[in-house]
């Protein structure tokens, strides 16, 4: 047995590897962080676009109720799918052409600016890293680095390539 492997498998045992299971989450709870990431994402929309909260508040109640809706059918189905992927299953379904109502929704979530609404977000998530993810980091090692900037620089070519031909094969 090589020291890698020695390393690497004293790594997995320290390291937690299971995520929160989504059935057994508090909806409340859940459904109350939800109000204010609302509150936080309508108060940078209106800073954002200058769109009165009031204006808004149509669409982000949309978004709260499909999103509290994801996360009902990820923690109540016999069958696990993450919420996420329930949200985003719900929010294209009721935004389908076919699908009645489908018109005053997309009409009341138009004036979110989803980078409005994903910067606090991403904000949050960039400031809210914990002592097992600093403990990962620190096991990993330098590697880590050189690989997550490989992967940052891959994924924005990636787009830029992506963006270019679509403008080209648009004419624009």
């Amino acid at each position: 047995m090589s020291m890698n492997s020695v390393q690497t498998s004293s790594l997995e045992e320290q390291l937690p590897i299971h995520a929160e299971d989504e059935r057994g989450i508090n909806l409340a709870n859940y459904s109350g962080l939800l109000v204010i990431a609302c509150v936080i994402g309508l108060v940078a929309n209106w800073i954002a676009t200058g769109v009165n909260p009031l204006v808004a508040l149509p669409g982000m109640a949309i978004l709260y109720l499909v999103s509290v809706a994801g996360l009902v059918l990820a923690r109540y189905l016999p069958f696990y799918l993450p919420g996420v992927a329930w949200t985003s299953l719900l929010a294209i379904i009721v935004t389908l052409p076919f699908v009645p109502g489908s018109a005053w929704v997309l009409e009341k979530v138009t004036v979110l600016n989803f980078l409005a609404l994903a910067t606090p977000a991403l904000a949050y998530g960039g400031l809210a890293l914990t002592k097992g993810e600093f403990d990962i980091a620190r096991k990993s090692g330098w590697k880590i680095v050189i690989v997550a900037v490989c992967v940052m620089f891959g994924t924005f070519m990636g787009s830029v390539v992506i963006a270019d031909l679509s403008l080209r094969l648009t004419g624009q």
